[in-house]
């Protein structure tokens, strides 16, 4: 077995070149800090400017390093006065830290009303409790109210992981209770013994008053924190809002960043100058299962990652405890050496005590023994790293919130399971640890000078001081400079009014057999819509990069597309009908290809109502395929948000976008839009169906403002549309209605309708024409035929589980399931043809009236370049197949 390397051996090897001249480099550098010295750091820059322009031209391969030395970005005196009473401050989170770990190790402990399952994470919080509370006690600005001159309140983003820390201060401001905290991951149980069960993370879904933002799916949190800070300037631009004084804060884990999402976007936040936006990256060095980078240093990588894209950078590292140390350090040994040592071994100082760290870290060279000779091993072991001291992290923020014209990160080097001794502090397991002996919560409420009792501490008892104590009156007075409790879920705004369907739609009700796309009736209806005086400018219409396509190019010139610069270049186009134009106050969100960046900047649109108190509608139009495949994960965080607002899958099914292929045909987007309880999906046929789920949508989240957002599907190929018949509308949104019936001709005189001459077809968005297709073939030859148009697969299917639960719960009257009643005037067996995989028609399956034939056609596998009839006969959804398998199902009924 090989021998352990020395400790000296995990520092990352110097990558500076060997210096042959010391003289003149001494010279050099004599010369700097002197025109330093006689003109100033803006002078310096100017000349390093130059010189660096000077290197480039003379092709030396040389290029400035992204990263700075291993120290706080924030010297120490740059640093601002702290405003707050420190002492109490420590003091409130030291309380925070012990009620937060007792709330989850309660609820993971059976004698307490607990269980081992309900998991729950301790570690997380206690190194971020600090960065929480400088925020909370002097950054973090709540809403004020909506009246002129009121303060709208800050955006922030909490660290998913964090929760039971937002819970322990949510106590201590009177907003939740004892047994709230006693019921932590028990929302079902909860509300049965009088208290409210406190969500695992971030759930607006859940917590509706509470939390504002989802953050429990890492790398959304991220992203979405950065389109909502661009889309508060856009709100600013199109003078709908002023946004200038508010911030968006996030705090997110070093581990998280290795998330695509978490990355994607920081070139968009620096373009646009995104200058309100603020993240803190909590570097506790350590993820889930072990260190983040165990031999290298992730602080390093992210300085080089965010500086790249053009951030400001602010490093906060160090506590004051190492200010001294600092000073005394004339060589630069300390720096050197902290910058040389890998995170892998820093995780082992921070599990370590004063005495191994004064030995192995201190003890690496003469010069840093002779700096730790002053300090005892516990003075050494409570040495702070920036992220859990007050007084660094207040400076930090500071800098962060008064910085121009870039956005900021602030790399805070924190320990994870800080205070928690030897149960968890930097070890590999600490993020699981969930269970504390009688001797850890001892030693946890000595370390923190908790005043509690050793029964208290062993009972896990929570505490809160009396309200009159000066710790509680700090807690309230410096929130009510802050405009109140936060976070907060406020969801009160104006309505907006809808205007009559025929007012835009009227083309679309009645198109008199008129060839269209079901994509280009909705992009006329757009266009239309933004043309109302009220509802128009709140409309955003999004796409990722194929408006083009979509055919929404007049959509450019009549509201412009949003660029926080104007138009700074005359486009190529700029003499054609339809000219490319951007403009400050363009209405149009193009952003390029990134799905991810244009379903964060509709979930920033849709849920306006509740961040901003404004209401908002968006239109998001973009490939069905690249939606809910794609990234269905943050649709899904947009549904925990409670969004309103409209999807559009356009070229939608498996047929209709024939060349593209399997990577673009789209057969299951349905299917998974019907597991979201508050996505209401259609997948219309027809314009006029078209037009009346699109009305209903408005009316339903601008006008009666309920939480619900529509997906719709929309087709690219053009046919005759038919005119809506009059009555139909209701069958339209809840899931279907009789299109049309053809019966064989008779002379006059009543006849039986048999089972073995009838047939009810039922087809969905592009397939319904075949199906039609199909129908008018069996008429043709004596089958009587009942085409049904379904609009919603998923509405039925609700409705029909609706049914089914009343009456297992014994309602006198539990309904009968809309299908049921429609096909219930309908004869024979029944056949549903899609675009679709098969589960799609397959869903609604159990309210086919009872002794109904149902069989079920879709395109089920991968999809196939070729043309739309090519396609249709090889997945078996074409007019001939529809009416072969109707004959066949004939021939087999029983007489």
């Amino acid at each position: 077995m090989n021998a352990p390397l020395p400790l000296q051996a995990l520092a990352l090897p110097p990558e500076a070149a060997p210096d042959t001249d010391p003289q003149e480099t001494a010279e050099w550098r004599d010369a700097f800090l002197a025109l330093v010295a006689a003109h100033g750091p803006e002078r310096a820059r100017f000349v390093l400017d130059e010189l660096a322009a000077l290197a480039r031209q003379q092709r030396t391969g040389w290029q400035p390093t992204l990263n700075t030395p291993y120290v706080n970005t924030v010297a120490v005196e740059a640093q601002p006065v702290f405003p707050g009473d420190l002492a109490i401050e420590e003091r409130l989170a030291s309380l925070m830290r012990w009620n937060a770990l007792a709330m989850v190790v309660r609820a993971n402990q059976a004698e307490m009303g607990g269980s081992s399952e309900l998991g729950g994470h301790i570690a997380s919080y206690a190194s971020a409790a600090d960065l929480f509370e400088a925020g909370f006690n002097h950054f973090f600005r709540a809403r004020e109210g909506t009246a002129p001159g009121q303060h709208r309140g800050d955006l922030v983003f909490f660290q998913p992981h964090s929760a039971p820390g937002v819970y322990a201060r949510a106590y201590l401001e009177g907003r939740l209770t004892e047994r709230d905290l006693q019921h932590y991951r028990q929302e079902i149980t909860a509300p049965q013994e009088g208290a409210q069960g406190l969500s695992s993370y971030p759930h607006p879904w859940l917590m509706p008053d509470f939390w504002q933002f989802p953050t429990g799916s890492m790398g959304i949190g991220p992203i979405s924190s950065i389109y909502h800070a661009r889309f508060m300037r856009y709100l600013t631009h199109r003078q709908l809002l002023d946004c200038q004084q508010r911030k968006v804060w996030g705090v997110f884990g070093d581990g998280e960043m290795d998330e695509p999402e978490s990355m994607s976007a920081l070139t968009l936040a620096a373009r646009e100058g995104l200058d309100n936006l603020v993240w803190v990256v909590n570097c506790n060095l350590q993820r889930l299962d072990g260190p983040v980078r165990g031999n290298g240093r992730v602080i390093d990588e992210l300085e080089r990652l965010f500086a790249g894209a053009g951030w400001n950078v602010v490093k906060l590292l160090w506590g004051s405890d190492w200010d001294g140390l600092f000073a005394r350090d004339l060589t630069g040994t300390l720096a050197r050496t902290l910058g040389g040592t890998v995170d892998g071994q820093m995780q082992t100082f921070a599990a370590k005590d004063g005495r191994f760290n004064r030995d192995h870290f201190f003890g690496q060279s003469p010069e840093l023994v002779a700096l730790a000779q002053g300090l005892t091993d516990e003075q050494i072991d409570r040495l702070k790293r920036g992220g859990h001291d007050l007084v660094k992290i207040h400076a930090a923020y500071a800098a962060a919130a008064a910085h121009r014209g870039q956005p900021t990160v602030i790399l805070a080097h924190t320990k994870k399971g800080y205070g928690m001794g030897a149960a968890g502090q930097g070890k590999m397991t600490t993020h699981s640890q969930k269970k504390f002996d009688g001797g850890d919560l001892i030693e946890f409420r000595n370390r923190f000078n908790l005043p509690l009792t050793d029964a208290q501490a062993t009972g896990l008892a929570f505490y809160r001081p009396a309200e009159d104590s000066p710790e509680m009156q700090y807690l309230h007075t410096r929130r009510q400079a802050l405009g109140g409790a936060l976070p907060r879920r406020e969801t009160a705004c104006d309505t907006v009014p809808v205007p009559p369907l025929a007012q835009y739609a009227q083309f679309a009700l009645q198109p008199q057999g008129k060839e269209m796309s079901t994509t280009m009736a909705f992009v006329r209806m757009l266009g239309a819509l933004l043309k109302d005086a009220q509802l128009g400018p709140r409309i955003v219409p999004i796409v990722a990069d194929e408006a083009r396509t979509f055919g929404m190019a007049n959509l450019f010139k009549q509201v412009g597309i949003y660029s926080s610069v104007g138009q700074r270049y005359a486009p190529e186009d700029i003499g054609s009908v339809l000219p490319y134009r951007e403009a400050l106050d363009g209405q149009i969100l193009e952003e390029g290809i990134s799905e991810a960046g244009a379903i964060a900047s509709w979930t920033a649109a849709a849920t306006s109502y509740s961040v901003h108190g404004l209401a908002m509608l968006p239109f998001y139009i973009y490939y069905s395929m690249f939606g809910f495949q794609r990234v269905g994960d943050a649709i899904w965080a947009a549904a925990d948000q409670r969004a309103r607002g409209f999807l559009l899958g356009a070229t939608s099914g498996r047929t209709t976008l024939g060349g593209e292929g399997l990577k673009h045909q789209d057969g299951s987007s349905h299917l998974v839009a019907a597991t979201i309880p508050n996505c209401k999906a259609y997948d219309p046929a027809y314009a006029g169906e078209l037009a009346v789920i699109v009305e209903a949508g408005m009316r339903q989240m601008l006008v009666e403002q309920q939480d619900v957002f529509y997906y719709v599907t929309l087709m690219n190929e053009n046919y005759a549309q038919p005119d809506l018949p009059a009555d139909a509308a209701e069958g339209v949104l809840r899931g279907c209605y009789v299109f049309n019936s053809w019966m064989r001709p008779t002379d006059g005189r009543e006849r039986p309708i048999s089972p073995e001459e009838s047939v009810t077809l039922l087809g969905s968005g592009a397939i319904l024409t075949e199906v039609v297709q199909a129908a008018r073939q069996l008429a043709a030859e004596g089958i009587d035929v009942t085409v049904v148009s379904v609009t919603s697969w998923s509405e039925l299917a609700r409705d029909g589980i609706a049914c089914e639960q009343r009456a297992l719960a014994g309602e006198a009257a539990p309904g009968t399931p809309w299908l049921t009643q429609v096909l219930a005037g309908t004869r024979g067996p029944v056949i549903a043809a899609t675009d679709y995989v098969r589960a799609v028609p397959d869903s609604v399956r159990a309210f086919v009236p009872a002794g109904r034939r149902y069989l079920t056609l879709g395109t089920d596998g991968f999809g196939r370049s070729d043309t739309r009839a090519a396609l249709r006969r090889y997945f078996g959804v074409e007019a001939a197949h529809v009416a072969q398998v109707a004959r066949q199902c004939l021939g087999a009924a029983p007489a």
